[in-house]
């Protein structure tokens, strides 16, 4: 098959374009360009900006793909241009949405896909929604040949993940330095981290699958930790013991509003998903690569390259900050 990807060289992406090109599936990637791709000349590369109409017209017109798999896509008028552009000249696109799109907070600890979809705290999953209200609506009354794919917190080598203030290398440092490292809540509430190879299984795996035309699977891990675990899991590969500051999501969203959506949103909540679907209409999809085996993965990446140290004073005085106010309200 001849695979379009737009994006193609981010966290998840990657993962999905290696697993492609193992298949034999031709490969060819939509995007700006401000990141080197690895795989050299075994994929065509377009650079240019997917928010300008007539490429992506221009690039659909070219060739017919069977599948485009859209990793770039935020808003309702970036569907509506895929739409009018692949429109009738694609045997299958696969968009990207998010898992942070079903109902918060949530009516019931185990989410499928018929959860329902409703954000009142982020914007970026209520834009997510738009997007797949729109597909939805251009299958039914177009017969747009769409699939809706729903990741969780997926993670690769060069990420650490963290609750708290984004995912990176800080993260860890902290940790290393014997800082408390701040666990929404009280650390109880249940996560699932997702290996971006094993997630690229189940994604690579719907490529022209007839099943899943007009239909919506979210790919995760089946294992299911608290927050504290997760972190404790980090710290363990880290080799370093671990301080933590428990500290209610609505208390952190007050303080720095900037966290709050995403805290609000998606990880305050615990959430545990039933990968069935997936695994009907990919059999051979398994989750394999356990939270301890692939935080050591990207552990072990960073600490390979002094480069890849990337600190962040400012977002270390946030932390500091934030747990000394709270230390300050908890004992008045």
């Amino acid at each position: 098959m001849h695979i379009l990807f737009i994006g193609g060289t981010g966290n998840i992406s990657s993962a999905c374009v290696e697993l492609s090109l193992q298949r034999g599936h031709r490969v060819t990637l939509l995007n700006r360009g401000r990141q080197p791709s690895p795989w050299g000349q075994a994929v065509r590369a377009i650079q240019g900006d997917r928010d300008d109409p007539a490429l992506l017209r221009r690039v659909a017109e070219e060739t017919r793909y069977d599948v485009v798999a859209d990793f770039a896509c935020y808003r309702p008028e970036q569907v509506e241009a895929a739409v009018s552009a692949f429109g009738g000249r694609v045997g299958q696109y696969v968009y990207i949405s998010s898992a942070s799109a079903y109902q918060k907070p949530p009516n019931h600890y185990l989410i499928t896909e018929s959860t329902p979809l409703r954000n009142p705290f982020w914007d970026y999953s209520r834009q997510k929604i738009a997007c797949e209200d729109r597909l939805v609506r251009a299958y039914r009354e177009e017969g747009f040949p769409m699939t809706i794919v729903r990741p969780s917190y997926t993670y690769g080598p060069t990420w650490i993940p963290n609750g708290v203030g984004g995912h990176g290398y800080p993260v860890l440092h902290r940790m290393r330095q014997g800082k408390p490292i701040v666990s929404q809540g009280d650390g109880t509430s249940l996560w699932v981290m997702t290996f971006h190879t094993d997630f690229a299984l189940g994604f690579v795996g719907l490529f022209g699958a007839a099943q899943a035309i007009g239909e919506a699977f979210h790919i995760t891990s089946d294992e299911v930790l608290t927050w504290d675990q997760i972190y404790q899991t980090i710290a363990r590969a880290a080799g370093c013991e671990l301080t933590l500051v428990h500290i209610a999501s609505e208390f952190i969203a007050a303080v720095y509003p900037q966290w709050g959506q995403g805290l609000l949103g998606d990880k305050a909540h615990s959430v545990v998903f039933d990968n069935s679907k997936i695994k009907r209409v990919v059999p051979e999809f398994r989750a394999s690569v356990s939270f301890a085996e692939g935080i050591a993965r990207s552990i072990a990446w960073h600490d390979a390259d002094k480069s890849r140290q990337v600190t962040n004073e400012e977002l270390d005085r946030m932390w500091d900050h934030l747990v000394a106010l709270h230390d300050r309200v908890a004992g008045s």
